[in-house]
Parts: structure tokens; C-alpha cells; sequence
């Protein structure tokens, strides 16, 4: 695509959560039209970001909400982008039997997909999902297939692609690998995003100021949250990106005053000079996995910000910008929910503006 010519795609939004990996999509000249998502909360934060676009609330497996989708999706539509949830599914043969693959309606969700894809006929589909999903098998036709085998057998007027993408490699200062699969009718093209250098952590939160557990700054959604006094005192005590299980002295003790066991993963310090772990749903964990900040050496030895990042540093290592218009009554733990299960939507925008639309 020209750097100077926009896509001009209608576009459809399934599972759509609260539309962050949307964000830079109208940038490129999608628009999105219409969107889906089961939550109600997430919903309307959807609604309150995009007011342009119309949400339709409710189970996609329920047939009066999938004939809402339809209904109100105009009859030529460009762009699909779908994010089908996955608990559900399981490799074939591996903790489940037929009986309860077939029995599990979550593993149905990416068949509601390939449905509208039949019935609307959009020129590029875009399906994400964790790596993982490019392995598992789904029922289909009395056989259990990966989901690349089911799309090649029904949709014979596609070109089909399926890769693993890390943010990291797309101006993202996350690492954050998804599986991306792409559908685009044969006789269009959908080129390949270039690999960048990668940006580190400093480079992106370096400059907020330092504030320490339970306290605010002055800047929109930097403020942290409360911890445990043992836990803030052991993190003190824990450079950049070390673990405070590894300290001398300073280390997260059970209640028999004895040094926890847990994966060195866990009670960790980012690290300033790379790029950041994958940001979870448990965010806001300071045991969890790599979730504090990389903190700064103090004059007196210790580290400063000994806490989990503030939503304005997940904003932006999820690759959100300074000025992202969240409403300010949005619940703190919505948002970092929301932030830990999205993919980057800088590396969507990079993906889909590989898009090659032809020229009426």
C-alpha cells in the first residue's frame, strides 16, 4: 500500500473485546462497521470508544444475536478481523475425549467465524489467537483438523496464510507472540510487514515519573497500586530485571517465615534495555510473572517503583499512545484485562496495511 493512500475497507470487528487491537485500524482507512462482543462491560466500553460503529452484544453461537450480525453487516463487506476465544479446545487425543470436545460450545466459536465468512464473502479475513491455535484440531467432517486444513478444504477462493508474529519485531516494546492466520480472495494481494529493531522499555516509560505503591501522579492512569509492605520491602531490595527470590536477605517468605518456591519468573523486575515480557491477565500481581516495574538504583542502594505498572505503562508498552481517549471512569481492572489478553494493535495496523486493494 502507498504510504499516502488509505485502504477504504468496511470491515467487521467479531469477539471484538473493548477494540483495542482496532485502535490504529481507521488510521489506514478501515472502518469498522460493526462489532461483536460476549461481555457486557467490554461492550460498552467498546461503544464508548468507537460511537461510530454499531455493537451487538451477546453470544455469537446464539442465532438471534448471529442474525443481528448479519442483518446489520452491509451486503459487500472488505475486512473481517476475529479473535475467537480458544479455552475450550484441546488437541486432539491430549486431556479430552471427542465426546467432550464435541460437548464444549467454545469450541465452536472459530466455526461461527468461517460461517460469516461463507454467507459475507469479505475479501480479507484476519483470525488471532495464541500460537497454540495453529496446532489444535477441531472436528470437522468426522476428521480432526488444524483450523489452516478446515479454511483450505471449504474456502477454495482464498490464498491462505498462517504465521506466528511477535510484536516485538513490529515497533512494539512487548514481546507478544500470535498466531495470525490471513484469508484474502485469490487475485488480491496481502504482502508481508517488515521486521524492525527492537524498542526496549526504556525507551517508552523511561520518562513517567517515578511514583511508588498506592501512590498518583499528575498524568492520566499513572497510578499504582497498593501491595504488601513484605513484598514492596523485598522488591526495594531487587534490581532491574532480577528476581527478589534470588536476594541474600530481602526475599518473599511463607507464613513460616521460610523463602517461598515459585518460578523465577515470578517477584521479577522487567528489564529496562529489552523489550517486556508478555503482559498478562494478572497485571496487576506483583508475584506474578515479570509484572514489576524495572525501577531506578537510589542513593541509599535501594530501587525505586517497586510495583506493577500503572495502566498508563501497560497502555503504552501494549503500544497505545499518550492521548488514547479512555473514558476516565473506565475501571482500572477492566482496563488491565482488557490491555492483558489484546493483541498489540500496532502490529495489527502493520499486518493490515500490507493489504493490496485493487483499483476500480
Amino acid at each position: 500500500m502507498n504510504a499516502k493512500t488509505k485502504l477504504n475497507l468496511k470491515a467487521v470487528s467479531l469477539f471484538s473485546s473493548a477494540g483495542i487491537a482496532e485502535h490504529f485500524l481507521k488510521d489506514i482507512g478501515v472502518n469498522v462497521l460493526v462489532a461483536n462482543e460476549l461481555l457486557r462491560e467490554r461492550a460498552t466500553l467498546h461503544e464508548r470508544l468507537y460511537p461510530h460503529t454499531k455493537m451487538i452484544c451477546g453470544d455469537i453461537l446464539d442465532e438471534t444475536i448471529f442474525s443481528e450480525i448479519l442483518k446489520n453487516t452491509p451486503p459487500k463487506i472488505d475486512f473481517l478481523l476475529a479473535s475467537p476465544p480458544c479455552q475450550g479446545m484441546s488437541v486432539a487425543g491430549k486431556n479430552k475425549n471427542e465426546t467432550q470436545m464435541r460437548s464444549d460450545k467454545r469450541n465452536f466459536l472459530v466455526f461461527k467465524v468461517l460461517e460469516f465468512v461463507e454467507l459475507k464473502k469479505p475479501n480479507f479475513v484476519l483470525i488471532e489467537n495464541v500460537p497454540p491455535f495453529l496446532k489444535l484440531k477441531f472436528e470437522f467432517e468426522g476428521n480432526f483438523l488444524t483450523i489452516v486444513d478446515i479454511i483450505k478444504l471449504k474456502f477454495k477462493e482464498y490464498e491462505v496464510k498462517a504465521d506466528i508474529f511477535d510484536s516485538a519485531n513490529y515497533g512494539v516494546a512487548q514481546t507478544r507472540k500470535r498466531a495470525v492466520v490471513r484469508m484474502f480472495k485469490k487475485g488480491f494481494s496481502w504482502g508481508e510487514p517488515k521486521k524492525e529493531s527492537k524498542i526496549c522499555v526504556k525507551d517508552v516509560i523511561w520518562n513517567l515519573p517515578s511514583i511508588e505503591a498506592g501512590e498518583r501522579s499528575n498524568l492520566p492512569w499513572h497510578f499504582a497500586r497498593k501491595h504488601a509492605l513484605e513484598h514492596i520491602e523485598c522488591l526495594k531490595q531487587t534490581k532491574s530485571g532480577e528476581s527478589a527470590l534470588d536476594n541474600a536477605v530481602f526475599y518473599p517468605k511463607n507464613k513460616f517465615g521460610e523463602r517461598i518456591k515459585a518460578y523465577n519468573t515470578t517477584y521479577r523486575r522487567m528489564s529496562w534495555e529489552r523489550p517486556a515480557p508478555t503482559i498478562t491477565m494478572r497485571n496487576d500481581a506483583i508475584s506474578s510473572q515479570q509484572n514489576v516495574h524495572p525501577g531506578r538504583e537510589k542513593a541509599d542502594g535501594t530501587y525505586s517503583d517497586a510495583r506493577v505498572l500503572t495502566p498508563l505503562e501497560l497502555m503504552l508498552l501494549s503500544s497505545l499512545p499518550h492521548d488514547w481517549a479512555l473514558p476516565q471512569d473506565t475501571p482500572e481492572t477492566l482496563i488491565r484485562k482488557c490491555i492483558g489478553e489484546c493483541i498489540p494493535p500496532l502490529l495489527i495496523k502493520k499486518i493490515v496495511e500490507k493489504i493490496e486493494v485493487k483499483n476500480d
